[in-house]
C-alpha cells in the first residue's frame, strides 16, 4: 500500500488519521480494521495514532462520532430543501437518513454496532443523543407537541426509527431494490410508499 506522505498539514494529523480510518473501514471492514494500516495510509509511524486516540478503540470511537454527525447533517440538509410543514420535515429527515446510509455504508454499520465492547465515549454518546433527539423533535412536531412529551411518544419515535432503519438495512443488504441514491424524486416516492401507509394509519 503506497504511503500518502505530506498528505496533511502540521496540526491536522488527527483529522488525517480519521480520514484514513474511514477509508480503511470502508475497504476492509471493522473485523479486519488495522491501526498499522491506518498509519501507513497517512505515512506516519504505527505508534503515531496512540498520541491522538490511545488505541484502536479510540480511533473507532472517533469514526463513530463522525458517523453520527454526518447522519445528523444529512437529515438537516434534506429538511432544508423541504417545505416547513411538519410531516414533510419528517419525511425529509427520513430521506436524509437513507442517503447517509447509502453514501457511507461502513460508517452507518459502525455507528449501529457494538464495535468495541466498551462503553462509548462521551463524545459519541453526545452525537448519538443529538441525532435521536432530532428525530424525536420531528415526530413531536407532527402532533404539535414537545419532544417525548407524553407516555407513548418514545414508542412513536422508535416506530419511525425502525421503519427508516429497516429500509436502509434492506437496501444495503441487497434485499430491496431502490433507485439511485441521488435520484431525489424516485427515492421520495419509494420512501413515501413504504413509510406513509404505516404512519398515516398508526
Amino acid at each position: 500500500m503506497p504511503k500518502q506522505k505530506n498528505s496533511y498539514h502540521h496540526g491536522d494529523l488527527r483529522r488525517a488519521l480519521i480520514d484514513a480510518g474511514e477509508a480503511e473501514l470502508s475497504e476492509n471492514g471493522l473485523a479486519a480494521f488495522s491501526l498499522r494500516r491506518v498509519a501507513a495510509r497517512v505515512g506516519v509511524s504505527h505508534a503515531a495514532p496512540a498520541h491522538h486516540f490511545g488505541d484502536v478503540s479510540g480511533l473507532i470511537d472517533a469514526l463513530a462520532e463522525r458517523g453520527f454527525r454526518r447522519l445528523l447533517d444529512s437529515m438537516i440538509a434534506h429538511q432544508e430543501a423541504a417545505t416547513d410543514e411538519p410531516y414533510e420535515q419528517l419525511i425529509a429527515s427520513g430521506l436524509g437518513y437513507l442517503h447517509f446510509a447509502r453514501s457511507h455504508p461502513a460508517l452507518f454499520r459502525l455507528i449501529f454496532s457494538d464495535h468495541s465492547g466498551a462503553a462509548p465515549s462521551p463524545e459519541v454518546m453526545a452525537t448519538a443523543g443529538a441525532a435521536f433527539m432530532h428525530l424525536a423533535t420531528n415526530v413531536a412536531a407532527v402532533h404539535g407537541a414537545a419532544p417525548l412529551a407524553h407516555d407513548g411518544a418514545r414508542d412513536e419515535v422508535m416506530a419511525c426509527w425502525t421503519r427508516v432503519h429497516g429500509i436502509a438495512e434492506l437496501i444495503l443488504s441487497g434485499m430491496m431494490d431502490a433507485p439511485d441514491k441521488d435520484d431525489k424524486a424516485a427515492n421520495d416516492a419509494m420512501f413515501r410508499s413504504i413509510f406513509e401507509v404505516q404512519f398515516r394509519t398508526s
